[in-house]
């Protein structure tokens, strides 16, 4: 729930950015409490499976300034050193100011571009989730402590329907404004989240002008939704190779068998880590029936000393006795991509033929499914 909270507070919080490229480059200008003189201001790209800065400043009499050219609208982040928090801006070759609020960056307000108006209009929708987000998240928090599984469900209730509405208005203002980036980033916010169906998100899509179609948020959409409508039931699930912990490449059509898991997992995962032992039980059971598995490992993790170390180490500990592939590159993982994975655990089941016939299965489900399958 957390980690769904914190991306869909970034995410509604970015401004946007216009489609034409009417200036040779932007410029940023802006102003803040000279009490922050001589700090640093970073500017680095918001896409947070490869986040690089791409510049920085010195805070001079309360003024700072950046300049540049992007090739298309995209986002980005503005942060100090030694300061908490950022502020997301959508970079384009427009003059942009901001006026920067050294105790709340995420409140300084950005001015100079048709984008940054549409922005105002999803910041009132995002502002009172936001907030709902902080107080209710510090509740279920004591409930967790607490132990209070009841509190905790009817707060995860109440906060559902603050974001199911909030959804419903960020629907109808991409629906209104499909000629911005902004829209774009907020819809892939919300395909992430699943807070959207795909043939609606593809009709939103669709409907996005070519030049937001063509920015980096409308690529990373289309690969989504391809990826989405790909791995739905009843598709046939994708073909691919990955290298095992030996080191040889193995392909999906030569390890399935009558019914086939793909599970998704990482030796840094929790849950996946707790769902093991049942998906151990399934495979004992059902093995020697036709049942075959192929861990697919999201190991890779930034924090990870030793990502290959810790894969092996929890395959052996956890008694995973089936197929494993990896390339060890966390959510940028080909094969996650190509099965859209946004969370794990993610399991994928299917028939002999390679055809999807159920998703997401856990615990007494995923072996009533296969009991009903092989029994």
């Amino acid at each position: 729930m957390i980690k769904k909270l914190m991306l869909l507070s970034f995410i509604v919080l970015v401004a946007s950015c216009k489609n034409e490229a009417t200036k040779e480059g932007y410029v940023i200008t802006g102003s803040i409490d000279a009490s922050v003189d001589g700090k640093t201001m970073r500017l680095r790209n918001a896409d947070l499976n490869n986040s690089t800065f791409v510049d920085s400043t010195i805070i001079k009499e309360g003024k700072v300034t950046f300049t540049g050219k992007v090739e298309s609208p995209d986002l980005y982040l503005l942060s100090i050193d030694g300061m908490p928090g950022g502020m997301p801006i959508v970079l384009e070759n427009e003059n942009i100011t901001v006026q920067f609020y050294k105790d709340s960056l995420q409140a300084s307000v950005v001015t100079g571009s048709h984008e940054n108006d549409i922005f105002k209009i999803f910041k009132e929708i995002s502002d009172p989730i936001r907030t709902k987000n902080q107080s209710m998240g510090q509740e279920f928090m004591a409930a967790q402590t607490a132990g209070d599984t009841a509190k905790m469900s009817a707060i995860r209730a109440e906060f559902q329907k603050i974001v199911d509405t909030g959804n419903k208005q960020n629907l109808v203002a991409i629906n209104n404004n499909n000629d911005v980036v902004t829209s774009a980033a907020i819809l892939e916010n919300l395909i992430k989240t699943k807070g959207i169906e795909m043939l609606e998100a593809k009709e939103l899509y669709d409907n996005f002008t070519e030049p937001v179609k063509n920015s980096r948020i409308g690529k990373s959409i289309n690969e989504l939704l391809e990826s989405s409508m790909a791995t739905a039931i009843g598709s046939m699930a994708p073909e691919f190779t990955a290298p095992n912990p030996e080191g040889n490449m193995l392909s999906l059509k030569e390890m399935k068998g009558k019914v086939t898991i793909i599970d998704f997992w990482a030796a840094w995962c929790g849950p996946c880590r707790r769902e093991n032992p049942n998906v151990v039980k399934v495979y004992k059971k059902y093995h020697e029936k036709g049942l075959e598995i192929i861990g697919v490992s999201l190991d890779g993790n930034p924090r990870q000393k030793d990502a290959k170390g810790e894969w092996l180490a929890a395959i052996e500990k956890d008694g995973l006795t089936w197929n494993h592939v990896s390339n060890l590159n966390y959510f940028n993982d080909p094969v996650a991509k190509q099965y859209n994975i946004q969370s794990i655990p993610a399991t994928f089941i299917l028939d002999a033929d390679g055809k999807i016939i159920a998703k997401n299965l856990r615990g007494s489900e995923l072996e009533a499914k296969i009991a009903e399958l092989l029994d």
